[in-house]
């Protein structure tokens, strides 16, 4: 079927933005994504045409390629924007009262975040009733981390495979975000392969001064980690003693139920 747009154009429109917009909107109809030949029928324009603009939005975030089936989807960039993203299970909504029981418990700061080009990106924030105390943690939804830096990113950079996270390494580097952050590649990839072992991993300062987090995985039906949470708070509260005895167990028990409300059929 042909993209129509029935309502009344603008003398003045410009072409490429419209050509833009017809993508954005034909691909959010498309949960599962779209092939460039369906696109390219769709706009009823050369597939040359449609891979240039599917290219430009791919690099500034609007647009991704999944891996498998080279289908096109909405990018996450658009969260940032303040829009919701169309996706085949709205893990937001899903994981909602989980995160929300979790943060009543711990009465600290519950994240949950996907990966994106390599970067984390917070879809959900749950302040605790206590707060941070004092300390004013720079997260928000639809904002942006460095992955290698922050317990969600590294509990997500542990599934990746030794060839990704080499590409990793490269595209984004490892910044030193405070005096604990892990800088060295080596040392990185060992610290991955015991997050992956252990099912958690802890931000010890190594993100934010004063901030310590312990984040676990989200799997979907298939297995695969789509996401993960975190708990956080300052590090005079959050301390390794409490992570451990207390804190882990609440936040990888949170993550097994919300795996399975996705229909993870496994064990963490």
């Amino acid at each position: 079927m042909k993209y129509k747009d029935h309502s009344t154009k603008p003398s003045n429109l410009v072409q490429t933005i419209e050509r833009v917009t017809q993508i954005l909107d034909i691909v959010s109809k498309s949960p599962h994504g779209i092939s460039i030949r369906i696109l390219s029928s769709s706009l009823n324009l050369p597939k040359g045409t449609v891979h240039r603009l599917l290219t430009s939005l791919a690099y500034f975030g609007y647009i991704r390629q999944d891996a498998k089936t080279k289908n096109y989807l909405l990018g996450l960039k658009l969260l940032e924007l303040g829009n919701l993203i169309t996706s085949p299970l709205d893990l937001r909504k899903i994981a909602e009262p989980y995160l929300k029981e979790l943060a009543e418990k711990t009465k600290e700061t519950v994240h949950m975040v996907v990966l994106d080009q390599y970067e984390v990106v917070y879809i959900e924030k749950i302040e605790s009733e206590v707060g941070t105390g004092g300390l004013k943690m720079a997260s928000r939804v639809g904002a942006r981390n460095p992955a290698h830096s922050c317990a969600v990113g590294k509990v997500l950079l542990s599934y990746l495979t030794e060839e990704e996270l080499d590409t990793f390494i490269e595209k984004k580097g490892l910044p030193q975000r405070t005096p604990n952050t892990i800088v060295s590649p080596i040392q990185l990839k060992e610290h991955l392969l015991l997050v992956r072992n252990q099912g958690y991993a802890i931000d010890d300062e190594e993100n934010e001064k004063g901030i310590r987090c312990v984040a676990a995985p989200i799997f979907d039906d298939k297995g695969r980690p789509v996401s993960a949470i975190s708990i956080s708070g300052p590090s005079f509260r959050v301390t390794k003693k409490l992570i451990q005895e207390v804190l882990k167990k609440e936040l990888i028990n949170t993550g097994l139920e919300i795996s399975r409300a996705l229909g993870f059929k496994g064990v963490t």
